[in-house]
C-alpha cells in the first residue's frame, strides 16, 4: 500500500506534463515625487537578510528602505559631495552583517553605511588608477565581504576589502572575452563566480572572483536570450540568473551558464509592465523578485506560482492504478 501511495504521489507530481510555473505580479509601491515612498527614477535595489528592501532613489539623491510589502521604514541622503551625501547614487548592495554599500556615480566613489543609514566610510575618486573610478555603477558583496564594483567608464571591474582597500581588477575596452563596453550591473553567485552585465555589448559575462573568464551569453535583439540595454542582475539561491532587459522592458532569467528559462514584462504602466526596468533583487529564499521600474517611479514584486493540476491530469494519474 505504501508503495502504491508513493507511486501515486510521484505520478501526481509529473501529471501536468510539459507545464511549467511562472513569475506573476504580486504588488507594487511608489509614485513620482519627493515624499516618503515616492521616487524620482529608482535604480539599484537590494534585499536584506530580514527581507527589508533598499532602493536607490537617484533623482532625489537618497536611499529609501521598506518592508517586504513596501511600507516605508526610513531614508537617508541628500544632494552634495559630503559624507553621506550623493551626487548621483546608482546601485546598492548589502553585506551579510547588514552594511549597506552605495555607488555614487556622480562623485566617482563608494560609500557605506549601517542598515539604518549611519555613515561609516567611503573610498574612490575620479581617475584611471587602482581604486579610482570613472562612473562606478553596479556593486555587489561576496560572502567573505569582498566588494566588487563595475567601473563603467573605465570598462573594468575592481574589487576591495569591506573597508575599501584595493585588492585587484580586470577588464579593458572591447568586445572580446573579459572585455567590456560600459559594465553596469554585477552580482555574486553562491560559488563565488562574478556575473557582470556588459551593457554596451548587450551580453552578460561571468568570471572567477579573481577575474578569470568563465563564460558569456547574449547579443542585441528582442528574441529570447537577446538584450537591448541590459542593466541589473541578481542570482537566486539556486543560481538562476535574473537580468533586467531595460530596452525591451522585461526581465529574463537563465541557468547559471546562460540557458534561457523564461521572461516576463512588456512596455507600459500596468501591473507587471515596465518602463525601463533597472535594478533587480531576490529575497533570501528566492521566492520573490523585486524590480525597480525606473521610468514608472515604482517598485514591483513578483512571486513564483506552479500550474494547477487539472482534473484531466488527475484522470490520467488514476488510470495508472486501474
Amino acid at each position: 500500500m505504501k508503495r502504491t501511495i508513493a507511486i501515486f504521489a510521484a505520478a501526481l507530481a509529473l501529471a501536468p506534463c510539459g507545464a511549467t510555473g511562472e513569475w506573476v505580479y504580486e504588488g507594487k509601491w511608489g509614485s513620482e515625487g519627493t515624499g516618503n515612498g515616492q521616487f524620482d527614477c529608482p535604480s539599484g535595489i537590494a534585499v536584506a537578510p530580514n527581507s527589508n528592501v533598499y532602493v536607490v532613489d537617484v533623482g532625489n539623491c537618497r536611499i529609501q528602505y521598506f518592508t517586504s510589502s513596501g511600507s516605508f521604514l526610513g531614508k537617508w541622503g541628500s544632494s552634495g559631495s559630503g559624507s553621506g551625501q550623493f551626487e548621483q547614487p546608482e546601485d546598492v548592495a548589502l553585506a551579510a552583517a547588514g552594511t549597506v554599500y552605495v555607488t555614487d556615480w556622480g562623485a566617482d566613489r563608494v560609500q557605506y553605511f549601517t542598515s539604518s543609514g549611519s555613515y561609516l566610510g567611503r573610498w574612490g575618486s575620479f581617475g584611471y588608477g587602482n581604486g579610482q573610478f570613472q562612473g562606478p555603477l553596479g556593486v555587489a558583496v561576496a560572502r567573505d565581504g569582498t566588494v566588487f564594483v563595475a567601473d563603467w567608464g573605465n570598462d573594468r571591474v575592481q574589487y576591495f576589502t569591506s573597508s575599501g582597500s584595493y585588492l585587484g581588477r580586470w577588464g579593458s575596452t572591447g568586445a572580446g572575452n573579459g572585455e567590456f563596453d560600459g559594465p553596469e550591473g554585477i552580482a555574486i553567485a553562491g560559488n563565488g563566480d562574478v556575473y557582470v552585465v556588459d551593457s554596451g555589448n548587450n551580453r552578460l559575462q561571468y568570471f572567477t572572483p579573481s577575474g578569470s573568464f568563465r563564460g558569456k551569453w547574449g547579443s542585441y535583439g528582442s528574441a529570447n536570450g537577446q538584450f537591448d540595454q541590459p542593466w541589473g542582475v541578481a542570482l537566486s539561491p539556486g543560481n538562476q540568473v535574473f537580468l533586467t532587459d531595460s530596452g525591451n522592458h522585461r526581465v529574463q532569467y537563465f541557468t547559471s551558464s546562460g540557458s534561457f528559462l523564461g521572461k516576463w514584462g512588456s512596455k507600459g504602466a500596468g501591473d507587471g509592465q515596465f518602463n525601463y526596468p533597472y535594478g533587480v533583487a531576490l529575497t533570501p529564499d528566492g521566492g520573490r523578485v523585486y524590480v525597480a521600474d525606473e521610468d514608472n517611479n515604482r517598485v514591483q514584486y513578483f512571486g513564483w506560482t506552479e500550474p494547477a493540476v487539472s482534473p484531466t491530469s488527475l484522470g490520467h494519474v488514476k488510470a495508472l492504478f486501474r
